[in-house]
C-alpha cells in the first residue's frame, strides 16, 4: 500500500495538461477555442484534418492581445511549440470558409504545463528532491502519456485511411456502374443497327 499511494500521487500531480477533442467543422464556418494560460508556460498545439474535402483547413493561434503566434492556410496537419509570454486567454481558430460544401472532422490536441487550481493555472512549485520511487513513477507517467499519444495518432491515421478507402470504393462503384450502362446502351444500339440492315424493304406501290 505504501508503494501504490506515492505512485498515484505522482500520476495525479502530473505537470502536463491537455485539451484533446475531435469536432466537425461545417462548410463556410469558423470555429474558435479559448484557454487561459499563465506566462512562461511551455505549450504544444497540434491538429489534423481527419475527414472531409481535400483534408485541409486554415488555422490561427493568437495571444491575449491578438498577436498572431501561428497562422497556416489550408494545412492537413501540423504541430506548433511555443512559450507563453504573458498571462491571459489564448485563442485558436479553425476556418473552413474557403469550402462551399465539404464538412470536415478535425482533431485538436493542446498540451501545456502547469498546476490546475480553481480559477485557472498557477506556476509549478519550487523543485524538490525526488526519491528513486518518485522518479520512476514520473517516468512511468511520461511514458504512459507518450503511449496514449501514439495510440491517438494511430487511430487518426486509421480513420483517415478508412475514409479515403471508402471514397475510392464509392468512386469505383459509380465508375463501374457508368461503364456498365455505356456497354448496355452501345449493345442495344448495335443490335438495332444490325436489324435495320437486314430488315425487308418494301417496294413502293405504283
Amino acid at each position: 500500500m505504501r508503494l501504490i499511494l506515492p505512485l498515484l500521487a505522482i500520476l495525479g500531480a502530473s505537470l502536463v495538461h491537455a485539451i484533446e477533442l475531435t469536432f466537425e467543422l461545417p462548410d463556410n464556418a469558423n470555429q474558435c477555442f479559448y484557454e487561459e494560460l499563465q506566462a512562461g508556460i511551455d505549450s504544444v498545439f497540434e491538429f489534423q484534418v481527419v475527414t472531409g474535402g481535400q483534408y485541409d483547413v486554415d488555422a490561427v493561434l493568437e495571444d491575449p492581445h491578438g498577436k498572431v503566434l501561428y497562422k497556416q492556410p489550408r494545412k492537413q496537419y501540423d504541430t506548433f511549440n511555443f512559450k507563453t509570454e504573458q498571462h491571459g486567454t489564448y485563442k485558436v481558430c479553425f476556418s473552413n470558409e474557403f469550402s462551399t460544401f465539404s464538412h470536415k472532422v478535425i482533431y485538436m490536441d493542446w498540451q501545456y504545463e502547469g498546476n490546475v487550481v480553481s480559477g485557472g493555472i498557477k506556476p509549478s512549485p519550487k523543485p524538490i528532491a525526488m526519491t528513486a520511487l518518485d522518479s520512476s513513477a514520473q517516468t512511468i507517467a511520461d511514458r504512459l502519456r507518450l503511449v496514449d499519444d501514439y495510440q491517438t495518432h494511430h487511430r487518426l491515421r486509421e480513420a483517415t485511411g478508412r475514409k479515403r478507402a471508402e471514397d475510392l470504393n464509392e468512386r469505383i462503384l459509380w465508375w463501374s456502374a457508368g461503364q456498365t450502362a455505356v456497354v448496355v446502351i452501345i449493345g442495344i444500339g448495335q443490335v438495332l443497327l444490325l436489324r435495320s440492315f437486314f430488315a425487308e424493304k418494301r417496294n413502293p406501290a405504283y
